[in-house]
This record gives structure tokens, sequence and C-alpha cells, in this order.
């Protein structure tokens, strides 16, 4: 008999949340953070992403369910009580401060001796990349070194969990991009337990190891980014985490993982079945535009139909064309910048086709 799996660090059991005592920001929420994990909560504006973050923290408190923290339930306990580290995407530095006085700003509040405070703030801007700066003015520094402040000062009392809301938004790109792959290694090396909160599926999936997606106050799927992509339970998910093709369909039969599907104009799709799916039955075929294939590379799949090119946009590292097939004129596919790929022009004929397993039929 296996040994009962430990306790997870943070728990959300049946929280829910309303502003006006009429709609709920959040509903009914369960949700596991595990010790150690990199947790994003993804959803577009006013999916309850924020509002899950605020309640974890101590700024809102939940209209029903509790929050557990280490196994202590911290539903009621203040802000300045749950030994939590905070990034906010305005950063909240001390402009009159230094970069140095910032990061001990913590510590000082906690009245730890001087000089324990300097060896830690020592230690937490070499953590972050910023020795040398610790007595510059913060107004004197990047948007990215601000950034990296904030996380050092959110780090430098070592607390046991680390919120950070949207903490990238202000920076351009090419910053914002290599400021992930930081805060991902930061994390990798400390193995404190974050929980993150953006509207960038790009972020989520390169920083994360899982992200939990929200839309209006419901958490849809938690899973990691890999599965999340290729294995969406709903057609929201589908859709919001990166581009798909999504046809309505009917369910003619279902054998097994899989079933077989009539679109309004005739068509037979064969797909993978997922949920409640079953004969009769209406679905939504769900396809990824890079599993689409093209020309020869369609001729061995179980799926293949004529299709015509509309047009065909060049975006650096792949091709994204546009076809009508199925009856539409928005069928996706996306073809990397491979060698001796050639543009293809609209007009031409084509035949595309898929896998079984590369199609999901989802229940609306």
């Amino acid at each position: 008999m296996s040994a009962a799996s430990p306790e997870p660090f943070v728990r959300f059991i049946d929280v829910s949340k309303s502003y006006d005592g009429k709609v709920d920001a959040v509903r009914a929420l369960d949700l596991a953070v595990e010790a150690g994990e990199f947790l994003t909560l993804l959803g577009p504006s006013g999916s309850g992403k924020t509002t899950t973050l605020t309640m974890l923290a101590g700024f809102e408190q939940p209209s029903r369910g509790r929050i557990f923290v280490a196994g202590e339930d911290v539903t009621g306990v203040p802000v300045e009580k749950r030994g939590i580290g905070m990034v906010f995407q305005n950063y909240a530095l001390f402009p009159n401060m230094s970069v140095g006085e910032n990061i001990a700003f913590p510590l000082t509040v906690r009245r730890l001796p001087r000089a324990e405070i300097a060896q830690k703030v020592a230690r937490a801007l070499a953590m972050v990349r910023l020795e040398g700066l610790a007595d510059r003015r913060t107004q004197q520094l990047s948007g990215g070194q601000q950034q990296r402040v904030a996380v050092a000062r959110a780090l430098v009392f070592e607390p046991r969990l680390v919120l950070l809301d949207e903490p990238l938004g202000a920076l351009d790109r090419q910053l914002r991009e290599q400021m992930q792959y930081e805060l991902k290694h930061l994390h990798q090396r400390l193995g404190v337990t974050m929980v993150y909160v953006t509207h960038d599926q790009v972020e989520a999936m390169t920083m994360s190891d899982r992200v939990a997606v929200f839309s209006t106050g419901k958490l849809r799927q938690v899973a990691e980014p890999r599965r999340l992509y290729e294995e969406p339970d709903s057609l929201f998910v589908a859709q919001f985490l990166g581009e798909s093709n999504a046809l309505a369909a009917t369910v003619e039969r279902r054998d097994g993982g899989q079933c077989a599907a009539t679109l309004p104009g005739g068509e037979t799709i064969v797909a993978t079945a997922v949920g409640a799916c079953a004969a009769g039955g209406k679905v939504d075929l769900v396809l990824r535009p890079e599993k689409v294939a093209l020309g020869a590379a369609a001729k061995d799949c179980a799926n293949r139909f004529p299709a015509r090119v509309v047009e065909a946009t060049f975006l650096g590292d792949q091709v994204r064309v546009r076809l009508a097939a199925l009856g539409r004129d928005d069928f996706v596919l996306k073809l990397p910048n491979a060698a001796g790929q050639d543009m293809l022009e609209p007009g031409t004929p084509v035949e595309i086709g898929w896998r079984t397993e590369d199609c999901r039929a989802l229940v609306p």
C-alpha cells in the first residue's frame, strides 16, 4: 500500500468571491498548489485570476470557502502575518529610497540586526545580478533592473510563498522574454513556491510547472503546459491557449477513445473522443494549425480533404496559410520555415490531412 501523498502547500476549498453580493468574481474554486511549484493563473480580463491572487495574499476576503497555506487556515489572517512575498506590475518601489534600502525594507520592519540586514541584502542583490547597485536611486534604473529590485525585495526575507501579479506587463517584448527566463531560472535555483498571474499565454507556457486557466470566475482546467496545449478539455481552453481550428459537428458513432463526427456539409472526421462524447451529440472538433499536413505529407493521414489556398503569410519562423476547406474559408495551417518550403499562391488547390489523435472532439 502506497503512502498517502503530502498535503498541498496551498489549497483553496470551495472559495467564492462576490464584490456586490450578486455576481461572483470567483466561483466555487478548488485548487491545490504543491510546495516548490511555479503555478500560473492564466485568463482574460475579468476571469477571476487576480481576485484569486489577492485572496491568497490577504488583500481580499472570500465570500465563502477556506484558504490554507502550509496546513494553516489563513482565510482571516491579515496580509502582514501571512509571510508572503509580493511582486506587482508597477513594482511599488519607494522613490525616496536607494536600491539597497528598498530591498532591505521588509527586513527593517521586522527589526532584524543591521549586520544581518546588510548580509541578506547583498545576497539578494547577487541573486538578481544587481551587485554594486545598492546605493543607486531606483529612478536611475532601467525597467528590467527595477523589476529585479522588486523581485529581490519579495525574496529577501525568505518567504514561504511568492505571489507575482503581472510583473512583466510594463516591459517591452524583448526584455519581457528575457525576464521570463530569468524568473524561471531563479525559481529553479531557489525552489520557493510561486503563484504568478498573467493574461499572456506564451508567458504562462514558458515559465510554469502548471497553468490554471480561468474564465468568467471559473477554473476551467489546470495542467502542465504541454498537456494543456495538446489536450484541452474545452473549446475555451483550446482557443485561449494558442490558435485552433474549431469545427461544429454531430457524433455518428463512438468506438472507445475515438469517435466519427459529421460536419454540416456531410464530411466525416475521426477524432479523439473527450468526456461524455456520444452518438447523436454535438461536439466541437478542435485541431491545432501546426498539426495539419499538406500535400504529400497528408497522404497517410486518417483524415484527408481537398482545400484551396486563400492567403499565405510569412511570419519569420513559420508560414501561416489560410484555406478554404470543409465549408469555410478560415481554416488555418502552419508550416515551419524550412529549407525548400515555397510560399503558396492564393487559389492553389491542395490536399490537407491530420491524424486522429491530433483532433479532439469536445462536448460544448
